[in-house]
């Protein structure tokens, strides 16, 4: 190894800390299904709630255990795909990974009891889950499931899959409420939310934002908008209301990702740029996406 590189610099070294990754990811969906969801009896959103209710029926009706990866591996065969056709061959086999990886060990690992008061429960669970989900995020896949569905009808459809998918969970729950007792579809309504906020908080690949430049070098800060989001910018012409001065604002839709390094980059070019940064809820029209491998 050269100069003293670090593993993590080369491709195989990065390769190695990515499967590490979902290697911990799929350990820890795994534990969060046998511990805070088995004994808070709660009902995960997606494929993984649909299984788990599979498994409830079976357990509570007809007193069979039915394997978890019985059940959730033959389910997310068709998001896997129309990953594999329409979103990227190495994303979703690597989103696969996960999915197989932890199934086995869901029916491996022991039932681990951590604490029995619900609300905790559904609390601790969503945040363990959401450090699960957002691990897989960082190393570039998912968890699999209804995550494929969103990805495509978001960036090859442009259609926000999550209105679909809230629909889908509140049938999941009705039914688990029905056949078990609507507390503990409330409580794992609770535990879904605690999913939802911290991945939305976390992960800002999916969010934008509008960004507002004020300067005097409208095409050199326009060329590193265009090069870090591969996407034009809006030129508009302005006056400075003070001092009269030609101004140019610069207006532009970026990924949430992508504003502290433009910021930064905008600064160098011009110290005395002024930026306003608008959180956008939707984009209608062309938006370049970075796409999946």
């Amino acid at each position: 190894m050269k100069g003293g590189s670090k593993i993590g610099d080369t491709k195989a070294g990065k390769i190695v800390i990515k499967f590490v990754a979902l290697t911990v990811a799929a350990c820890i969906f795994a534990f969060n299904l046998k511990s805070f969801i088995r004994t808070g009896n709660l009902i995960p959103g997606g494929f993984s709630g649909i299984t788990v209710l599979v498994q409830q029926i079976g357990r509570q009706f007809f007193n069979v255990e039915i394997p978890y990866s019985l059940i959730y591996l033959p389910i997310n065969l068709i998001p896997v795909y129309i990953g594999l056709k329409y979103i990227g061959k190495f994303f979703t086999l690597e989103s696969f990974y996960v999915v197989a990886l932890s199934s086995i060990l869901t029916d491996l690992f022991p039932d681990i009891y951590i604490t029995y008061d619900t609300l905790l429960i559904a609390v601790f669970g969503g945040l363990v889950n959401s450090a699960a989900g957002l691990l897989c995020l960082l190393a570039g896949a998912s968890g699999g499931g209804t995550d494929f569905i969103s990805i495509y009808m978001s960036e090859k459809k442009g259609v926000d899959a999550w209105g679909y998918i809230l629909a889908g969970n509140l049938i999941i729950l009705t039914v688990a409420g029905i056949l078990f007792g609507f507390d503990r579809a409330l409580y794992s309504i609770i535990y879904q939310y605690v999913i939802t906020v911290a991945l939305g908080t976390l992960y800002k690949r999916y969010q934008r934002d509008t960004l507002l430049v004020v300067t005097e070098k409208p095409r050199e800060i326009t060329e590193i908008i265009s090069k870090t989001t591969q996407h034009d910018t809006t030129l508009l012409t302005a006056e400075g209301g003070y001092t009269g001065d030609s101004k140019t604002i610069l207006y532009s839709v970026v990924g949430r990702d992508q504003v502290d390094g433009l910021i930064k980059e905008i600064k160098e070019i011009d110290p005395k740029a002024f930026m306003n940064v608008i959180k956008t809820e939707q984009v209608n029209g062309r938006f370049y996406m970075r796409p999946k491998k």
